[in-house]
């Protein structure tokens, strides 16, 4: 019997027919019994393996579950006089959000309208492409160079129409950065006509001494917004909370695309606690990642695998066959990785550094596999 409703095609956008769902993976029980496997080391989310900092564990140990029944400072209140007291910037120069996603989306919605179009690298983190998609501007993702954002590229794909250029600094998932001088030059040029957005997700783990600090230019550069995240260095993944930092007058105009209430008081507090941090959870992490980095370096070298580091806490790594198949195989051996066809790198998988001892087990795994 013929519905006596419109098709419900008639009803969605053209650019969202066009656009694949992202399926997430599934839980660490099912996967068990999917791939038969004892044990499974997660390295594909580029997390912190030591974990919270141990003030943030506090935190986390200490709410009281009847708070669970209290809504949350819609602004994250606290947290905001906490970072303008660590950057020396004003509280009202923070946004906070459940994760990075969102204040990626804050800042499209709030810049964006119909005929606009960003522009960022081919081969990066992939949400500022997806953001812009399925809000209907167009993604103009231009291709590295040597690994890198290509500065003149990006620059050369600029149109009246470009609202927002995204640079991850570190790059995810190549770990190339941008120093300070380039990053300059590269704000010079823009001149203030399009809003330029360096995610520095995973700016803590860099240990070049030419690395930037983003947050130190904002009040030299009105147009710049700057992502920070206490996901990776400080491993509060699961609460999700990122925020974001600018100018007074560019944090205004993207706060009213804000959603309030979105980040959990968990969140909140556990991350005020992670910044009381003395710097040993920080020395603590980079410390494994140096050791863990150096060792796999080394016996990829052995087994004449090419492979791609830079700064962050994981290394891309190019196989003779299908990064599909290689997730099979090492899912089946106890260890998920994460395949980079969809990164646009083909044969390639990019692995979360972790503790010396599963890098031994996870080279022994990629070596039979192999």
């Amino acid at each position: 019997m013929p519905s006596k409703f419109p098709p419900l095609k008639e009803l969605v956008p053209a650019y969202i027919n066009k656009i694949e769902p992202y399926i997430p993976s599934k839980p660490d029980d099912i996967l068990k019994q999917m791939y038969n496997c004892s044990f499974l080391y997660r390295m594909n989310n580029n997390e912190n393996v030591l974990g919270p900092p141990p003030k943030a564990l506090e935190a986390i140990r200490s709410f009281l579950p009847e708070r669970a029944a209290i809504y949350p400072s819609g602004d994250a209140y606290h947290l905001r006089q906490r970072l303008g007291e660590i950057y020396g910037l004003s509280p009202d120069s923070f946004i906070v959000g459940n994760g990075a996603n969102e204040v990626i989306a804050f800042v499209i919605k709030a810049f964006c309208q119909q005929g606009d179009n960003i522009i960022t690298a081919d081969k990066t983190f992939a949400v500022y492409e997806w953001v812009a998609d399925f809000s209907g501007f167009e993604s103009r993702l231009v291709p590295l160079k040597d690994y890198g954002f290509d500065d003149e590229a990006m620059l050369a794909a600029v149109d009246k129409r470009t609202k927002i250029i995204f640079v991850c600094n570190p790059n995810n998932p190549t770990g190339s950065y941008w120093n300070e001088e380039k990053l300059r030059a590269f704000l010079d040029r823009v001149n203030g006509r399009q809003i330029v957005v360096v995610d520095e997700a995973y700016a803590e783990f860099a240990e070049a001494e030419d690395f930037p600090n983003a947050m130190q230019l904002i009040d030299e550069y009105p147009n710049l917004v700057v992502f920070r995240t206490f996901s990776k260095m400080y491993a509060l993944a699961a609460l999700r909370i990122g925020y974001l930092a600018g100018n007074l007058d560019i944090v205004d105009v993207i706060r009213r695309t804000c959603i309030v209430y979105s980040v959990n008081v968990l969140a909140q507090e556990a991350a005020i606690a992670a910044l009381e941090d003395d710097g040993g959870h920080i020395k603590r992490t980079k410390a494994l990642i140096k050791e863990s980095k150096e060792y796999l370096k080394k016996e990829l070298e052995s087994m004449g695998l090419h492979y791609v580091s830079g700064e962050g806490n994981y290394i891309m790594i190019r196989l003779p066959f299908s990064d599909t198949l290689a997730y099979r195989k090492l899912m089946n051996l106890g260890y998920m990785v994460r395949t980079m066809t969809g990164f646009r790198y083909p044969n390639y998988i990019r692995v979360t550094l972790n503790s010396l001892s599963v890098m031994e087990g996870f080279v022994r795994a990629l070596r039979k596999i192999i």
